[in-house]
Parts: C-alpha cells; sequence; structure tokens
C-alpha cells in the first residue's frame, strides 16, 4: 500500500516474501515471518504505552527486517506529525510463537513535514544578524581579505615614498586588507541601496555628491567613486554615497530661499470636507 511505505520502505501485507533493508552481506529478500506479522495488536499496545497520548491511528503495513525480526508501521493522528509513522519492532527466537517487543519509536514517513537540515550558526549568520554587543568568530580562511601591506623601512627614496602611500595615503598596514573582489561587491551594494545616479534625490538633485563641499571622499580604491556625506541637512547624511549622487542639500544649491524662509507650497485648502466636532 502506497501510504503504508516508510520513508520508501517497501510495505506490503500480502506478499510471502518483501525486500530487506539490511546491510549488503546480509541475504537480499527474507521469507515472511507470519506469527511476527500476526502480532498486530501487542504492536499496537506497544505504541498506545510508549506514546501515552493516544495517537495511534490505522495499521499502515508490517516489514520483514531480518530472519525473525520484523517492524509493524501505524499513522499517528497527533497534531503537526503529518506524514509520521509509528514504528514498532518485534522479534522471536527460534521454534518459539512469544513474541518480543525490541523497539517502539515516531519516525517520518513519505510526505512527512521535517525540520530544516542544521545549519551551523557560522555557516547561517547573515548580513544583518549581527547585534551590537554581537563578536564574530575569528576566520583565518577568510577568502574576503588578503595579506595587508608590510613596511619595508628601507632608507632610499623609493621604499621611503612606498611606506608612505601604502601606510599613511591608503592604510595598508594591517595584518589583512580586503580583496578587489569585496570592495567591488562593497560597491555594488552601496549602489544597490540608492547611493548611486538611480535613486530619486539623484534624479531631482540638479548638482551631483562630487560638487558639493559636504562630500569627504573615501580613501584607497574605493575613493575614485564614493565618499560620505557630513551634511547634517542631507538624508544621506553619515553615509557613503557615489559622485554621481545626489540631493536637495547640495553646497552650491539654486533653490530660492524664500525671504530666508525654508521653501515651502501654498497650503492645500480643502472647502469640500465637512468636520463635525462633538460640543
Amino acid at each position: 500500500m502506497g501510504e503504508g511505505e516508510p520513508g520508501g520502505i517497501s510495505v506490503d501485507e500480502g506478499q510471502e516474501v518483501v525486500e530487506s533493508p539490511a546491510p549488503a552481506a546480509a541475504p537480499a529478500t527474507v521469507r515472511r515471518d507470519a506469527v511476527l506479522a500476526d502480532a498486530v495488536e501487542l504492536a499496537r499496545e506497544a505504541a498506545l504505552e510508549t506514546s501515552g497520548m493516544g495517537d495511534v491511528g490505522e495499521h499502515l503495513g508490517y516489514l520483514q527486517e531480518g530472519e525473525r525480526l520484523g517492524s509493524h508501521y501505524f499513522a499517528t493522528t497527533a497534531q503537526g506529525y503529518r506524514g509520521w509513522r509509528w514504528t514498532v519492532t518485534v522479534s522471536r527466537i527460534a521454534r518459539s510463537k512469544n513474541v518480543t517487543v525490541c523497539e517502539v519509536t515516531l519516525l517520518p514517513g513519505d510526505g512527512a513535514l521535517l525540520a530544516p537540515a542544521w545549519v551551523p550558526w557560522a555557516d547561517r549568520l547573515a548580513p544583518g544578524d549581527l547585534g551590537a554587543t554581537d563578536v564574530l568568530p575569528f576566520d583565518a580562511t577568510d577568502e574576503r581579505l588578503e595579506t595587508g601591506y608590510r613596511r619595508s623601512n628601507g632608507e632610499d627614496e623609493l621604499a621611503v615614498a612606498t611606506d608612505h602611500v601604502a601606510i599613511v595615503e591608503l592604510g595598508l598596514e594591517r595584518e589583512r586588507v580586503p580583496t578587489r573582489a569585496t570592495l567591488n561587491a562593497a560597491a555594488q551594494r552601496w549602489l544597490d541601496q540608492g547611493r548611486g545616479a538611480d535613486s530619486p534625490g539623484a534624479r531631482a538633485s540638479s548638482e551631483d555628491c562630487q560638487t558639493c563641499g559636504f562630500l569627504v571622499p573615501l580613501g584607497g580604491y574605493l575613493g575614485s567613486m564614493f565618499g560620505v556625506c557630513v551634511n547634517a541637512w542631507s538624508p544621506d547624511d553619515g553615509r557613503v554615497v557615489a559622485f554621481d549622487h545626489g540631493c536637495g542639500a547640495h553646497s552650491e544649491t539654486d533653490a530660492p530661499s524664500g525671504g530666508g524662509d525654508w521653501p515651502d507650497p501654498a497650503p492645500v485648502v480643502d472647502e469640500f470636507e465637512l468636520e463635525v466636532h462633538a460640543q
């Protein structure tokens, strides 16, 4: 019966010989044990006793596991366990009709609701998950980083100039620094977050950030494309923005001042709405 197949194992009460899930060293098929197959009520009582909740449903079938060893399967009526089976393994000794219950357990069958596969914390952590006081474990193989610059301490002009550029201007005297791929990914991430020319504010602005006096350019590779806005009036204050970004708080804005007041459209008066106030 198709619905009685636990986890893809063939279960059929009508056949004398059934497939065995035993290891390859065991015989490929074993003969059905009629004594064990008939012990349905014994298996049901064992399942009910183990459950203690009375959630043992219809008998789904019997599987011959090996010589004088088999399993009975029962549906479970417990809510939230759709597709699960009570599995009762029974056995007997040779030339004896006394059946012994070896094990009772609740196992998933075909279509059973299962928990997602376990993923280690370090692998499932995503950007944005880290709290203010959380600490990430050290990762010596982080592919986003590469070895930083080592000070040469040379005395010739080329060594002095190289150390100055790498250490003072680019800030590369660190154990590890971002790879070019990491920097490119950061640039794309910032652009996708509306820090480029495609944002509504940038399209409405008459000037871009590159000509704004409130832009402080970044250093290094990203400094050719991005800076940090330091304008308290700007919606991007304290954020990284692209040179072609923009907003209405540009330092060279040419919007009329309106006699010293911030430009404000004329008020809209709705003369068709009736307001009722309780006395």
